[in-house]
C-alpha cells in the first residue's frame, strides 16, 4: 500500500477549491474587465488604472486554476512540493497585487476577499511544506 504524502490532503483540499475558484475567477474577471473597459470609455479614458486591476484580476484567477491544478496532480508527490510552493506564492501576490491597484483604481477594500485571497494559497503552501518535509 501506497503510503500518503504528509500533506497531501491539504494540497489536494485547497487545490480544488482553487480550481473552483480560478474558474470563477476567470469568468468573474472577464465581467470586471468589459466593465471596465466601458466605464472607461464613459469616463473619456480616465480610468484606465481600473482595466489595469481588473486585467491583473483576470491573469490572477488563471494562476490560481493553473497552482490548483498543480497541487492535485502533484499532492502526493514530495519531490514536486517546491513548484507548488512557488506557484501558491505567485497566487499570494496576484492577490495582494490585485486589491492594491482595485484600491488605488478607486474600488473598495474588500477584507474578507483579501484574507481569502492569503488564507487559501497559505494552506496551500502549507500542505507543501509539509510534503516537501516527507
Amino acid at each position: 500500500m501506497e503510503q500518503q504524502a504528509k500533506g497531501a490532503q491539504f494540497l489536494k483540499v485547497t487545490g480544488i477549491i482553487m480550481i473552483v475558484g480560478g474558474a470563477l475567477g476567470i469568468i468573474l474577471g472577464i465581467v470586471a474587465l468589459i466593465a471596465a473597459i466601458a466605464a472607461n470609455a464613459l469616463a473619456g479614458g480616465a480610468l484606465g488604472l481600473l482595466i489595469v486591476a481588473a486585467l491583473l484580476a483576470l491573469v490572477g484567477s488563471v494562476v490560481q486554476l493553473i497552482a490548483g491544478i498543480v497541487g492535485v496532480k502533484n499532492c502526493n508527490t514530495p519531490e514536486k512540493a517546491q513548484t507548488c510552493i512557488v506557484w501558491g506564492a505567485i497566487v499570494v501576490a496576484f492577490s495582494v497585487l490585485s486589491t492594491i491597484l482595485t484600491v488605488a483604481a478607486g474600488g473598495e477594500f474588500n477584507l474578507v476577499s483579501f484574507l481569502i485571497g492569503l488564507v487559501l494559497p497559505g494552506l496551500f503552501i502549507f500542505g507543501a511544506i509539509k510534503n516537501k518535509q516527507a
